[in-house]
């Protein structure tokens, strides 16, 4: 299976969870690709869910282990629902086996697919609900956001699109948006020009988002519900 090109990032597409089934090397890839793309909403819904820092690092490692063991790829039904909502049952499955147990299992001789980079994490954790069921989502929506802006960059970067990409960037940022003289200035543009700028880039962002939510559905007719859903979680 081919690398995603630079600038976009397949995840938790349904089609790469698939095409796992297609052999040893796609199934690698598409749970590495998952697992990049949730290992952080996962790690905040178990730390809400109460373990402390090392245990939640132990968790998210332990899960994803015992998932590539279970042949999780293999059972994944997309007509079930999003893949968002299979993982974070998973989890729920996991911490109630980990409680009966009373200890963390340890698998895969320290294995990790991915590293985890805890103290930047905690720092995020710090200022994230304290609802684990908010946690996961708020931090899946920052994740399909950072995705989508990172492909909007790779347009500038490409020569696709026109302007100061940097001070159009920071309209997308909360407050830190400068006026519309300031950033007409900054970018050598007329006050008209920069504003048309602008709305092509929202409506380009809109564009990526629906593309990287779309990945994660099967049904394209929940697009507009989970595009819906992210943005009210990435506003509340």
């Amino acid at each position: 299976m081919n690398k995603a090109p630079v600038g976009r990032f397949p995840t938790t597409r349904w089609t790469l969870i698939l095409a796992a089934r297609e052999g040893e090397e796609a199934r690698r890839v598409a749970l590495e690709e998952v697992l990049r793309a949730y290992w952080k909403p996962v790690y905040f819904y178990v730390r809400r869910k109460g373990l402390d820092a090392e245990a939640a690092q132990d968790a998210v490692q332990d899960l994803f282990l015992l998932l590539l063991e279970r042949d999780f790829l293999e059972r994944v039904d997309p007509t079930r629902g999003r893949l968002r909502s299979y993982l974070r049952k998973a989890a729920d499955h996991y911490l109630v086996d980990r409680h009966e147990r009373e200890v963390a299992i340890k698998r895969g001789g320290g294995v990790r697919f991915v590293p985890l980079e805890l103290p930047h994490v905690e720092s995020e954790l710090a200022v994230a609900p304290q609802a684990p069921e908010l946690a996961f989502d708020r931090e899946w929506a920052v994740e399909v956001m950072e995705r989508a802006l990172s492909r909007l960059r790779q347009d500038y970067d490409d020569g696709k699109r026109h302007g100061d990409v940097e001070t159009i960037f920071r309209f997308f940022r909360l407050n830190d948006a400068p006026s519309y003289q300031e950033a007409a200035a900054d970018s050598g543009m007329s006050v008209p020009q920069f504003k048309a700028a602008l709305h092509r880039a929202r409506v380009r962002l809109r564009q990526l988002l629906r593309e990287e939510v779309a990945d994660t559905l099967e049904d394209s007719g929940q697009t507009d519900g989970e595009l819906s859903h992210l943005l009210q979680v990435l506003s509340g």
